[in-house]
């Protein structure tokens, strides 16, 4: 695939960096003293970077780290992290990026199922860790750091553990590990099915070559400035840091998008090139710009991806970032990412995810593996270096996630994902395979639903399921968050789904709600929604209403 005149991209690079680490290794080199990092407290260059990095993996190897073993990262600081990341990749162990605020018994389930060797972490959060790992019987050797000068922690400092390691010196090298790049890199857990979160298994291969792949059509170069607002501990926050490594460019991190101004003032004051996102941050966006026009003319590159970035708001975000090019993308954390769209073709095929990204390959297959003919909905399969190795010690999910290919011995990724090819080969995602709803008979893509609801003049957000019904099988449940100041009855919205929509893919039932509920990467968490009877004495929080559901 060659759209809108990309260059040629090469599957394997000989000269290029074969492991994770190497991308920092190099760019120390070529890239020196050029800023790399941004934190509310620090500014780090390459070498310093790595020199922080190196330090890491001294204490770590010092302390009996073996190749292989687990470390666990959680920071409030996102340079620490950046730095620990790569020190544990140096010093030949496995890295698992934790979110700050994972709460003592969520962080004491990964020591346990990871068998963590170490923790690496801040005093500051000494409640949540301390409190984990109380119960124990095997506890982590725990590296933490002290709060800034003149700052104070939650707790009294303590003595246990190890303080936070010194950079490295420049005659300080860290021992080859023996790595392949084969072996696993990092542990990235998500939500599980069963409740349990579930680890998915990444080699160096898998990453160097996702992060290569992704820069490759994003055109990242020395120069560029990302503004990361995501959690390292998701995947689409975590690469942006590979991708300074791997191109020069600068991570400019801000915590979270909680204070929308203030990210905005980051962009501007940190002259950013490059803002990644999802829908509910460029949601955001777009609700402030029509209340008052926003104009950010410095970024050239904004890309979005964990859900589907609505057709509706791609004219207010070029009317925000004039210069700007819009990359879709769709992916999972098992391979990365799966597709890209060129934005030169955002116009012709708004609805789409687009094509498999450079150097990989994408291809549908029925519920019985036959392969889709374009028009019909089909399973998304995956082949590419990108894929996970599998599921930490979920021997049965990983086998109904990596099935065999099409060439003997070859494993590829069954998604689960339900997917549209068109004749020239783009494609549209319908939904998950536990998503889609059969109603009336017919099959309904939840996500056309909330693109007809947010496409009426007044709707913000929108978010739809199916709910168990005796006479249709399958009845579509809406929830919708209005604009600030408009008024809008369920009545209302449903009259307009139905000159946007067919019959049978008008909801049963629309509930106006304050906000929709969201995982701590701003995916709306559909799991939070109700699919039974609806609370009663509850209201939407709209038109005067108390805070609440609205069951009318």
């Amino acid at each position: 695939m060659n759209m809108g005149g990309l260059p040629p991209f090469r599957t394997f690079d000989p000269e290029g960096p074969r492991l994770l680490q190497d991308l920092l290794t190099r760019a120390a080199g070529r890239f020196g003293g050029d800023e790399a990092l941004v934190d509310r407290d620090r500014r780090l260059g390459f070498r310093e970077w790595e020199a922080a990095s190196r330090g890491v993996a001294l204490a770590l190897r010092k302390r009996g780290l073996k190749a292989g073993d687990r470390v666990l990262i959680l920071c409030e600081s996102r340079w620490r992290t950046a730095a620990a990341f790569f020190g544990v990749l140096y010093a030949g162990g496995v890295a698992c990026v934790l979110h700050p605020q994972t709460p003592p018994s969520k962080l004491a389930f990964l020591c346990e199922d990871t068998e963590a060797a170490f923790l690496m972490t801040e005093e500051g959060l000494r409640r949540t860790w301390g409190e984990a790992l109380s119960p124990l019987a095997r506890r982590p050797g725990v590296f933490r750091a002290r709060p800034p000068e003149g700052g104070s922690s939650s707790e009294p400092a303590g003595e246990e553990g190890f303080p936070w390691p010194e950079p490295a010196g420049e005659g300080e090298a860290v021992e080859t590990s023996g790595t392949g790049d084969e072996d696993l890199a990092a542990l990235i857990y998500t939500s599980g099915s069963t409740g349990r979160p579930k680890g998915v298994m990444l080699s160096h291969r898998a990453m160097v070559f996702a992060a290569r792949s992704i820069a490759h059509y994003l055109r990242l170069e020395r120069g560029d400035r990302i503004l990361d607002c995501l959690p390292l501990a998701f995947d689409y926050g975590l690469y942006q840091i590979f991708f300074a490594a791997l191109t020069g460019c600068a991570v400019v991190f801000e915590r979270s998008f909680a204070f929308p101004a203030e990210v905005l003032q980051t962009l501007e004051r940190e002259s950013i090139t490059v803002f990644p996102g999802v829908p509910t941050i460029f949601a955001m966006l777009v609700s402030m710009h029509r209340r008052k026009a926003l104009r950010l003319p410095g970024v050239r590159i904004l890309t979005n991806t964990a859900a589907m970035l609505p057709p509706e708001h791609l004219d207010p975000l070029r009317e925000i970032f004039p210069n700007a090019r819009i990359f879709k993308m769709y992916g999972l954390t098992e391979c990365k990412r799966t597709t890209w769209l060129d934005p030169d073709l955002l116009d012709r095929k708004p609805s789409s995810i687009g094509k498999a990204i450079p150097g990989t390959e994408v291809f549908l297959r029925d519920e019985e593996g036959r392969p889709c003919p374009p028009g019909k909905p089909g399973i998304l399969h995956v082949r590419g270096p990108h894929l996970m190795k599998g599921y930490w010690r979920r021997k049965e999910e990983t086998e109904a996630m990596l099935v065999p290919g099409p060439e003997p011995g070859e494993t590829v990724l069954r998604t689960g994902d339900w997917v549209r090819r068109d004749e020239e080969g783009f494609l549209y995602f319908l939904g998950r395979s536990d998503d889609i709803v059969k109603t009336r008979g017919e099959k309904v893509s939840p996500l056309e639903v909330e693109n007809a609801l947010l496409s009426i003049p007044g709707v913000r957000e929108a978010a739809v399921l199916g709910i168990p019904d005796d006479l249709l099988g399958e009845a579509l449940r809406a929830f919708v968050v209005l604009e600030e100041g408009e008024e809008m009855s369920p009545l209302e919205i449903r009259r307009a789904c139905q000159g946007l929509l067919e019959p049978f893919m008008v909801p049963k039932e629309v509930h106006l709600l304050e906000e929709l509920p969201k995982t701590e990467n701003g995916k709306v968490k559909k799991s939070a929604l109700p699919r039974g009877p609806m609370p009663r004495g509850l209201r939407g929080g709209r038109g005067g209403h108390p805070a609440g559901w609205d069951d009318r």
